[in-house]
């Protein structure tokens, strides 16, 4: 049975979250946990001792942004114009992947628990809006996963740069624009 944390070692535990929030959201996935241990102003020992493998610690950053981002898609589907919602959820995560390299990391992995909520609700946002005649007819999820991923390349290249981007692409979605073959 897991005993509650002590204060201390709960209050290190809580450190090293906002820590490894700041650290990854900087410099990725891959970023030395020594930085986050030193940002917690705690020894990479104590980081050990809450997160025994580096994926712990992803783990528990990776779950709250996934929860977020799926959030994210609830609200974006329950938007009163299917356009509008649509047009939410795309800017928003492109606007976070600018923000945080660990978000955008993880919108580029297909295999992540959680992703499967995401993608779901990312259908629906599709259907609906092909109901609503607002999106092209030949535009479907995996089209907007594209859509992301190559944002996540534009905000690696040029953090200032991803909105015109996603402007350019948004309007290549749009119902009414020609389609490719």
């Amino acid at each position: 049975m897991d005993r509650p944390l002590r204060r201390d070692a709960q209050r290190n535990r809580d450190a090293l979250v906002a820590a490894a929030r700041q650290v990854l959201a900087e410099r990725g996935l891959r970023a030395p946990l020594e930085a986050v241990a030193k940002r917690a102003g705690v020894a990479i020992g104590t980081l050990y001792r809450h997160f025994p493998e580096r994926a712990d610690l992803i783990d528990a950053i990776l779950a709250e942004k996934v929860a977020f981002w799926a959030e994210l898609a609830r609200q974006s589907l329950e938007a009163d114009d299917a356009w509008d919602g649509l047009v939410r959820f795309l800017e928003r995560t492109c606007e976070m992947q600018a923000h945080d390299r660990a978000f955008t990391e993880l919108t580029c992995l297909a295999h992540l628990d959680g992703r499967a909520e995401v993608n779901r609700l990312v259908a629906g946002l599709v259907e609906r809006a092909h109901h609503e005649g607002v999106l092209r007819a030949d535009v479907g999820p995996t089209d907007l996963a594209f859509f992301v991923m190559a944002n996540a390349r534009v905000a690696e290249a040029d953090p200032g740069q991803w909105r015109r981007h996603f402007h350019l692409m948004l309007d290549a979605l749009r119902a009414g624009r020609p389609q490719g073959e």
